[in-house]
This record gives structure tokens, C-alpha cells and sequence, in this order.
């Protein structure tokens, strides 16, 4: 799984626990999946997953690991990426974009990464085979990579893993199939029929297709115009999430409580968000009793390593490294909602 700022990799137990009483049937939506932690989380307990993010890098990471049947498609992704494997490096746009103009890899692994990106659909695989095999690559070039995590710079020298040859892996694939979706949040929330929604939107100003935007241009290899030293695509400008903003942050909030159509709802939230912890109880508030749990949680990889400009010069250092993870739990019948935040204490 690559690197990703806001994770719930040490949470998912937890946020998986809010909905262990549910039957398997009962679907449930996490309408912000990011990397899909929490999506497998519920899905390796057998749980019917809907995992829906609006860019193009999460929705291929949902579709490979919660869409992909495991029994069906490891054998299969591991023949494939045996022979990818073989493919000679090849430098081009990306190579000089990302190594040359600026560098996030090693001109030689983005040589190869680039050669099999175009020999992936020069083989047009179908779904979810495709998804699986590009889930592979930008595995494979996250442990190469040469940044502290986030793509909005890179080391000032090469980290030691960059220099490590680019390597391919089967995913860890789960048995059984879910849905993968690439919506608006305010879409997906209307579409969705099923018994629960986790949401863990966006919580301040910075925008996940800026912080992980090598991945979305390998996804789309689309060769778009970039900008800045960090070539950041140029629709990271351009496209921006209500979430992201201070001030429409809570309309977009409620428009999509308000879409939604489910029983539970559990939201995941930082205590340093653009929305307070009585702002949010309040929303929820609406439907049903709320119930909130505060987790301890290590703040971002910035907040360890302290404060520099651009130049890579130490400027300052954090105020403190760990900070407070919120779990909001609602449901429309009380005492099944005391149940399941119970459950996610434990």
C-alpha cells in the first residue's frame, strides 16, 4: 500500500468495530475511500463494500482491492506482472518530468516505470485485472520513490530506496468482490442504497489530488500540463473540493448527510479540521443520538521532521506531533448506535 497522508491504517480495527453488528448483506459506503484502508477492513469481516472516491488514482486502488475477487484474479495479476516485469526501460515524458525536471525517482526507475505504464495498455487488460496491475506499479514506484511521503516536493538528495531497482508484486488480495466508484462525493451519497455510510472527507485546506499527484497522472497517462517546481498537474488548480475550503466546508458537509439515505452514519475527523467537534455533532444531531470518541493519533510526517522553505532549509519546528482522531457514531435506532460506538472503543 503506498504512503498516504491520512490514513486510517492504525484506526480501521476501531472504525470497523462501528459496524461489526450489521449483517453482511447490509451494505455499507465509505464515500471518501482514499487507499480503501477502511473499505478492506470491512470487507475481509464480509461485509457488502461500496469504496467511492472522486479521483482516478483511489477509484483503480478500490477497484483492485475491493471490486477484485482474490481467489480469481492473484494467479492471474501474477502471471501478468511476471511478464511486465521483463519490460526494457524506456524514458520519456514522465522521465523527464518527474527525474529530470524534478526528482521524485531515479531517472532509471522512471524509465521502467514509464515502459511498463505504456506496455499495460499496449495489453488493454480488462477490469479488474487492469486496475490490479496499475495498483502494482504505483506500489512498486512508492518504494522507490525519493519524497518524505506527499508529492508536493522532493528530498534535496536521492533518499537510499531510490536507488533500488523498480520491482513488481501481486497485490495482497481479498476473497470476495465489492464496488468501487468514481463520484462526486454529493452523487455517490445520493445514489447509494444500503444500511450505513463512513465518511472521512478531506478535513483542511490540503487537497489530496495536489499531495498525490504523480499518482493521478499515472493512473490517467494523460500527459498533462504541469506547473511549479514540483510539476504538480494543472488541474490541481483548477479542481478544487468544497472540503478543502474553510468557509464551504460545513454546506458541503450537510448537503451530503442530507443525500444520504442510511441508518448509520460514522464520520472520521481530525480535531485540527476546518469543522469543530460541536459543529459536526450538530450536523449529526439530526439523525439520531451522537456518539464521539476521541482516538490518539500521530500527527503527519511534517510535524516529525519540522519546518523547512523551500530550499530544504530548517525554518521551524511543529508545536506537537500527535494530535486527536474523532469518531462520530449516529444511528436511527439508539441503542443500536450506543452498540456499535461501544464496539469501536474496544
Amino acid at each position: 500500500m503506498i504512503k498516504y497522508l491520512g490514513s486510517k491504517r492504525l484506526l480501521t480495527s476501531r472504525i470497523a468495530g462501528a459496524f461489526e453488528d450489521l449483517p453482511n448483506a447490509a451494505g455499507i459506503l465509505d464515500l471518501f475511500s482514499g487507499t480503501s484502508r477502511v473499505s478492506q477492513a470491512l470487507k475481509q469481516t464480509g461485509k457488502a463494500v461500496t469504496a467511492n472516491d472522486h479521483n482516478a488514482y483511489a477509484h483503480t486502488i478500490a477497484r483492485c482491492y475491493i471490486e477484485a475477487d482474490g481467489d480469481v484474479w492473484t494467479d492471474r495479476a501474477a502471471e501478468a506482472l511476471q511478464w511486465l516485469q521483463d519490460t526494457p526501460p524506456k524514458p520519456g515524458w514522465f522521465t523527464q518530468t518527474y527525474c529530470e525536471e524534478s526528482r521524485f525517482f531515479h531517472p532509471d526507475n522512471g524509465a521502467r516505470i514509464e515502459a511498463i505504464r505504456n506496455r499495460i495498455d499496449e495489453l488493454n487488460p480488462a477490469e479488474p485485472l487492469r486496475s490490479i496491475l496499475l495498483v502494482s506499479l504505483m506500489e512498486a514506484a512508492d518504494r522507490v520513490d525519493s519524497t518524505t511521503g506527499v508529492q508536493m516536493a522532493y528530498l534535496k538528495q536521492w533518499a537510499a530506496r531510490a536507488h533500488n531497482t523498480l520491482e513488481l508484486r501481486v497485490p495482497t488480495l481479498l476473497a470476495g468482490s465489492g464496488l468501487a466508484w468514481n463520484l462526486d462525493a454529493d452523487d455517490a451519497a445520493a445514489q447509494f442504497r444500503g444500511r450505513a455510510a463512513y465518511l472521512d472527507p478531506p478535513y483542511n485546506q490540503h487537497s489530496y489530488r495536489s499531495n498525490y499527484h504523480i499518482w493521478e497522472t499515472l493512473i490517467r497517462w494523460d500527459n498533462p500540463e504541469v506547473y511549479g517546481v514540483a510539476r504538480k498537474r494543472v488541474d490541481c488548480r483548477t479542481t478544487k473540493s468544497d472540503f478543502n475550503s474553510k468557509r464551504r466546508i460545513a454546506d458541503a458537509m450537510q448537503r451530503v448527510l442530507d443525500r444520504l439515505d442510511t441508518d448509520r452514519v460514522v464520520v472520521s475527523f481530525n480535531n485540527e479540521g476546518h469543522l469543530n467537534r460541536d459543529e459536526i455533532a450538530t450536523m449529526l444531531a439530526q439523525r439520531g443520538e451522537v456518539h464521539t470518541i476521541e482516538l490518539d493519533y500521530k500527527r503527519y510526517v511534517g510535524a516529525t521532521i519540522g519546518i523547512h522553505d523551500r530550499s530544504g532549509r530548517k525554518v521551524g519546528s511543529v508545536s506537537h506531533t500527535r494530535n486527536k482522531e474523532l469518531l462520530f457514531v449516529v444511528d436511527a435506532d439508539p441503542d443500536k448506535g450506543a452498540m456499535a460506538a461501544k464496539a469501536a472503543i474496544r
